[in-house]
């Protein structure tokens, strides 16, 4: 069994590589930095999981293409492109440079990713799509508004996936996060990982917030 991570990074990224991997996955990172691919391999070595790194550009076709091609036929896809735009704008703020810096690596890898692993899923009848984003996915909040234009748009490309394949063996899942990814918090990288995990193996939704979106409203209307 083989799961490819695109957007591996420290956090979010190696937590399900970890969570996968201990389930008997063999991990192929996808990511940008040679050097942070390096340093989670290493860490996942030293935690016995078989995994592999395939430095790749989630905003450049081509480049994540190749990636992708390199690894071959995967069982489970997860895709953290959602926040990998290089700047976050206020929607008041957002220009057409910045909605499509944030779309590129949002939606557009992600049907990049989607477009070279799916055929193979399909001939063979199973297969899993997961997706992680933020709450601005569901729930509009201006100061994201360049990414929240890209994660919505992402969430839209996820479930119309689900409704598509329905009954075709290729589940799809979606993972917005409404609370701080850090240790303690419900979307701290362990709960997000196990998430993707139960999404993979229940098979039973295809969306599930991470966090209180009641919450983020209350600490925004702090700043």
């Amino acid at each position: 069994m083989k799961v490819a991570i695109i957007g591996a990074g420290p956090g979010i990224g190696l937590a399900v590589a970890r969570r996968f991997g201990a389930e008997g996955f063999e991990v192929a990172l996808v990511a940008r930095d040679h050097a942070r691919l390096s340093a989670l391999s290493g860490d996942l070595a030293e935690a016995g999981i078989r995994s592999s790194a395939h430095p790749g550009d989630l905003t450049d076709e081509a480049s994540l293409t190749h990636a992708l091609d390199q690894i071959g036929p995967v069982d489970v896809l997860v895709y953290n492109g959602g926040g990998t735009a290089g700047a976050h704008t206020p929607v008041l703020e957002v220009t057409r440079h910045s909605a499509q810096d944030a779309f590129d690596g949002a939606v557009l890898g992600a049907v990049t990713a989607v477009r070279a692993v799916l055929p193979a899923m399909l001939e063979r009848g199973s297969g899993t799509l997961l997706f992680t984003s933020g709450i601005s996915a569901v729930h509009p909040l201006a100061f994201l508004g360049n990414i929240g234009i890209a994660v919505s748009g992402l969430r839209n490309y996820a479930l119309s996936l689900a409704q598509a394949l329905a009954g075709r063996g290729v589940h799809v899942g979606h993972v917005p996060i409404a609370a701080a990814v850090a240790p303690g918090s419900p979307a701290s990288p362990e709960a997000v990982a196990d998430t993707h995990w139960r999404l993979h193996t229940d098979r039973d939704r295809h969306e599930v917030i991470l966090g209180d979106l009641a919450t983020v409203e209350a600490a925004i209307s702090h700043l």
